[in-house]
């Protein structure tokens, strides 16, 4: 566990914002081939395979929210702006918490960097977030950085904060990248991917590009994620969090019951988000979303081809750098990964 913290402790401060992953890649790859492991880049995914790749495959994105420069001293939030729409139709949980998060931002510090290399830039502080109802997504006023150029990411001043039950920082999805290799250091033989633009809505394509480039099929994705509730005191009632569906697909159900099976074998407390929803919508007068995940949306597109399952980490403060999972979460998560990946559990 200490190992695990101290990886995600460096990959926190990194930054990754969608649409200009370049530079944690080449972090995530240095972290990779220091193991006895093939590492593959590919646009918009890196695959890491170990020696018997087509044993199991699992997935992570490395992107995370931030933002971007779009013109003289304006900045939009980088999942939003109009080169991203294409991907997003106003019902993915990202969208219907923009309302929500909007007031979460007036004080936070933020660096801007190179699109490219990573190089630090400068810094600022965030004074005002809005949405603009035409562009629907929030636009930002930034004091500090009145100099760059459109196109530039501008991340949050992030670092990793670990208390007696807790951690918070930025983890959707910087925690699963850190799971995966932190599951191949200790003898993760499959395969594993990283993909980009998660929450943009593409990255789905680029792992159904890959299945399409290699002409190969499975049963056996588990795609890893966090998973939103209300407050801390929510987070006690499950440790994981499973689904059969999302908004897009049904999950592959055999899959999805051999996890549920390790849970019960292990005293993992698990929720299903898909029937927690349901039960919510019951009560609420605007419902909810089942969400749209990066395996619903590759199901969807090449149902013959790929299939598989979700495994999440239950969080609160969703989408800020106060984003916050339990501990015991944690082990959970990795105790889990280390049963399905027929290693021994930490």
């Amino acid at each position: 566990m200490n190992a695990f913290l101290q990886l995600l402790r460096l990959l926190v401060r990194e930054p990754s914002v969608v649409g200009v992953e370049e530079a944690f890649f080449r972090i995530v790859r240095r972290e990779l081939e220091e193991l006895s492991i093939k590492v593959t880049q590919y646009f918009g995914v890196l695959v890491a395979e170990g020696g018997c790749p087509d044993s199991l495959y699992l997935s992570a994105h490395v992107d995370r929210h931030g933002l971007l420069c779009t013109g003289p001293n304006e900045f939009q939030y980088a999942a939003f702006i109009a080169g991203n729409r294409g991907e997003l139709n106003g019902d993915s949980i990202s969208e219907q918490f923009m309302e929500l998060i909007a007031g979460r931002f007036h004080g936070e510090r933020v660096k801007a960097h190179s699109p490219h290399t990573g190089v630090y830039l400068g810094h600022g502080t965030i004074t005002q977030a809005n949405i603009c109802p035409r562009r629907r997504n929030l636009v930002f006023s930034v004091d500090g950085l009145e100099f760059l150029q459109p196109n530039t990411p501008v991340s949050f001043v992030d670092r990793l904060v670990i208390d007696d039950r807790t951690i918070s920082a930025q983890l959707d999805n910087v925690v699963s990248v850190a799971m995966l290799i932190d599951l191949f250091r200790r003898g993760y033989q499959g395969t594993a991917f990283f993909t980009a633009g998660e929450e943009a809505g593409r990255s789905w394509r680029f792992l159904a590009e890959w299945f399409q480039r290699t002409n190969q099929s499975t049963n056996r994705l588990i795609v890893l994620d966090t998973s939103p509730f209300p407050s801390l005191s929510d987070l006690e009632h499950q440790e994981v969090v499973l689904r059969w569906r999302d908004a897009n697909a049904e999950f592959d159900r055999r899959l999805t019951q051999e996890l549920k099976r390790y849970c019960d074998e292990m005293s993992i407390k698990y929720r299903f988000k898909d029937e927690y929803i349901d039960l919510m919508n019951q009560s609420r007068d605007s419902p909810m979303s089942l969400g749209r995940t990066e395996l619903g949306r590759l199901m969807n597109a090449i149902p013959t081809s790929v299939s598989g399952t979700t495994l999440q980490l239950p969080t609160t403060s969703y989408h800020t750098q106060a984003e916050t999972a339990t501990l015991a979460g944690v082990r959970s998560m990795l105790k889990l990964l280390d049963r399905i990946a027929g290693l021994e559990q930490p």
